[in-house]
């Protein structure tokens, strides 16, 4: 035990900290045990970036399918380019997911993983200053119900994590029929306001709720490093 506490020291001086990959030490590993539990074989990732999210599954032992969703046209190369050789990782035709079939401009964050459809709040900028704007892109937006029907028939069970920076309500707005057929949900839930006009997390616990959703997990997020202040953090919700 004194050579692991040696080693633990050692890594903290560099930031690092070294811990067991187990749910109760590991996000991944956390999810891992809920997708095994729940028998998921398709995740559905809704604002994918340029990959982290899936890798993360892939890394943890995850080997059934992924959907991808991104609607950045430089972030959706990356993304294709990163899962080029993964057979059971699809990437979809580059879009927005919301509350209906259009168009949207999204404003671009300087650190990418902060792209929102909405405004930023100061908050969040002052909370982690390479997040600001430094741009915006017209994207096509289609609803969830209408993007996945082709994803759907041969899954068994369905898990939908969602991360879109404030716009999460749209996103499950436009999802109501393909949430029947989901037996978890992942969510991005805000504290505090980070982007103008975006539902916070009392709003979600009570619409989860009404659809029979129960808060299964809360998993580490975004955090102001100057205060110790969590902002985001992840909720998983599960259907009994």
């Amino acid at each position: 035990m004194n050579w692991r506490r040696r080693v633990k020291g050692f890594a903290r001086r560099f930031g690092v900290d070294i811990v067991r990959f187990h749910p109760e030490t590991s996000a991944s590993a956390q999810v891992l045990a809920v997708l095994r539990h729940l028998g998921i074989d398709l995740v559905l990732d809704v604002g994918a970036n340029t990959g982290q999210y899936g890798h993360s599954l892939r890394q943890a032992g995850y080997r059934g399918r992924i959907v991808s969703f991104e609607p950045l046209s430089s972030a959706h190369a990356a993304l294709q380019r990163n899962t080029a050789g993964d057979v059971r990782w699809t990437i979809h035709p580059r879009c927005a997911i919301g509350d209906r079939d259009s168009e949207i401009t999204i404003n671009i964050a300087g650190n990418g993983v902060s792209s929102s459809v909405l405004p930023m709040l100061e908050r969040h900028a002052d909370a982690a200053p390479e997040s600001r704007y430094v741009g915006s892109e017209i994207v096509p937006m289609a609803r969830l119900d209408s993007a996945v029907a082709t994803y759907l028939p041969d899954a068994r069970g369905v898990y939908l994590k969602i991360d879109t920076q404030g716009f999460e309500a749209p996103v499950l707005a436009g999802a109501a029929e393909m949430l029947l057929r989901c037996r978890a949900v992942q969510l991005e839930l805000s504290l505090v306001p980070l982007y103008e006009g975006q539902q916070l997390w009392q709003h979600f616990l009570g619409e989860f709720a009404a659809k029979g959703f129960e808060l299964w997990a809360l998993l580490p997020g975004f955090v102001d490093v100057d205060s110790g202040r969590t902002l985001q953090t992840d909720a998983i919700f599960v259907r009994p």
